[in-house]
């Protein structure tokens, strides 16, 4: 079997060192990265100065993934530490921040465009890439995994503070980054072509930018030839990343079979789905979610045992199963980002003290 390789992209929040408040330091941080790593640059800008973004390489060895997405978080914090600031892993900020919108021509387009949906976007999320042979089996893919992406959302979710409070949401990242014309779930395209023309009908409206703006949860990449899972928070282990990482490729690979046997993707409805990512969000691991089968509310644990069954074939066949089964249950065991950040607030009183969760895991 011929392995489906997996990239990562991950966004980072910039930290004062200190006070732990989010620093527009991006360009001289992006500045210090490049010289420090020379040919080898990973880096990119964001929206917002007060985050960077890096891309690992395709990878078919979870382990490797793994490792470099914990060398390019070092590398991130240390070139950062020299900008007086650090990196954290958390899908927005704790503390109460005045988000800077990024220069150049795209961001500021964005800024006039969106207005205050733009300024409040700083979020960080997890992009997993996975590849697929090609349109017509990607968007086979795209139509049969519609009804997990919640669950990658739940067990990502690392987001519950915005503005200095407590949300009441596990992933609050993904109602802040719903806000965009294109986010969310979308219907069955039954076909590459209908694809393509429901994209080219989007833009050719006027309100979006160009393809990079199809903010679709998931997605055929614009630059690779991949499909883009686009649900998950930025995780606070980096264990956590690669197990979205290992899931995804594992729903790749199961949609993609189901596609050439000629089974039918699930028709469930977009409305439903936007209920599950929802609950997803609201809930995380510590909640009810929507069943993918049923679209009834059901234990998070019995939900993600039924995500481990689905893809259980595409998981021994990569060799990845008792890795993500093991790896499921310590995450069940000591809950997602959003629970530790919680945790962290509860035992001290700071919000800063929740920030230094993400900084730290970012050292590990």
């Amino acid at each position: 079997m011929m392995l489906r390789t997996v990239g990562v992209e991950e966004e980072l929040l910039l930290v004062d060192a200190g006070s732990h408040e989010p620093r527009a330091l991006s360009k001289a941080v992006l500045a210090l990265a490049e010289r420090r790593t020379e040919g080898d640059f990973v880096f990119e800008h964001e929206l917002h100065d007060q985050q960077l973004e890096f891309a690992t390489q395709p990878r078919t060895d979870m382990r490797e993934l793994v490792d470099e997405i914990r060398r390019w978080r070092g590398e991130a914090a240390r070139s950062a530490a020299q900008a007086g600031a650090t990196v954290a892993a958390l899908a927005t900020a704790p503390l109460p921040v005045s988000a800077a919108i990024g220069e150049g021509a795209r961001y500021q387009w964005m800024a006039e465009k969106f207005g205050v949906t733009a300024q409040e976007q700083l979020t960080c999320g997890c992009h997993v890439h996975v590849s697929v042979e090609s349109d017509e089996e990607g968007v086979g893919v795209l139509d049969r995994i519609r009804p997990w992406l919640s669950v990658l959302l739940a067990l990502s979710a690392n987001s519950p503070f915005w503005q200095g409070r407590d949300s009441g949401y596990a992933s609050y990242r993904s109602r802040v980054w719903g806000r965009w014309p294109s986010a969310g779930p979308v219907e069955v395209f039954g076909s590459a072509d209908r694809y393509h023309a429901q994209v080219d009908a989007l833009i050719d409206t006027g309100v979006l930018l160009d393809r990079g703006m199809i903010y679709f949860d998931a997605r055929l990449s614009h630059r690779y030839p991949t499909v883009e899972f686009r649900v998950a928070d930025v995780c606070l282990d980096p264990s956590d990343a690669a197990l979205i990482a290992t899931l995804a490729r594992a729903l790749v690979e199961t949609a993609a079979r189901d596609w050439r046997a000629g089974v039918p993707a699930d028709p469930v409805s977009v409305g439903l789905l936007r209920m599950a990512a929802w609950q997803a969000g609201r809930a995380g691991m510590d909640g009810k979610l929507l069943h993918p089968a049923t679209m009834r509310p059901a234990p998070a644990s019995d939900v993600v045992d039924a995500l481990l069954a689905h893809v259980r074939n595409a998981l021994e066949d990569s060799g990845d199963f008792e890795a993500a089964d093991a790896a499921l249950r310590n995450l069940r065991h000591r809950g997602t980002g959003a629970r530790a950040q919680r945790e962290a607030l509860a035992r001290t009183g700071s919000l800063r003290d929740a920030v230094a969760e993400g900084v730290v895991r970012v050292h590990d």
